[in-house]
């Protein structure tokens, strides 16, 4: 029998794994070129909504997981908006700013770093 601290972590896994999917559905979705409109933004994100709702929510601990999630609760709460370009425009801020800080824990340039050289001269 697997112990309750692996289920709750399986759970987890498939509400951030979902939490991604429609992420990236909705953002893919906003910045192609095809013409966005505010009702085929609300059916994306009915149809996005339905994968989500399957999953349970679970509790999170990870500074990019929250702010995923926000992100996605974000997207959501714009439906009820009316300007689709505003939209767009936050969202996909947003969301790059969500990869800025997931890539710069994950790149560090060492430009400037004279440690690497010292053994050369």
């Amino acid at each position: 029998m697997a112990s309750q601290k692996a289920i709750d972590n399986a759970n987890r896994l498939k509400y951030v794994r979902a939490l991604e999917r429609f992420h990236k559905s909705v953002v893919g979705y906003l910045s192609s070129g095809s013409d966005v409109t505010l009702d085929s933004y609300k059916k994306k994100i009915q149809n996005s909504l339905k994968l989500l709702e399957r999953v349970q929510e679970a509790q999170l601990y990870k500074g990019d997981l929250q702010d995923l999630q926000k992100l996605v609760k974000k997207m959501i709460a714009f439906c009820d908006s009316d300007d689709i370009e505003n939209i767009k425009s936050e969202i996909l801020y947003a969301s790059n700013q969500l990869d800025k800080t997931k890539n710069a824990r994950r790149y560090k340039k060492e430009k400037y770093s004279q440690s690497n050289y010292d053994d050369w001269e």
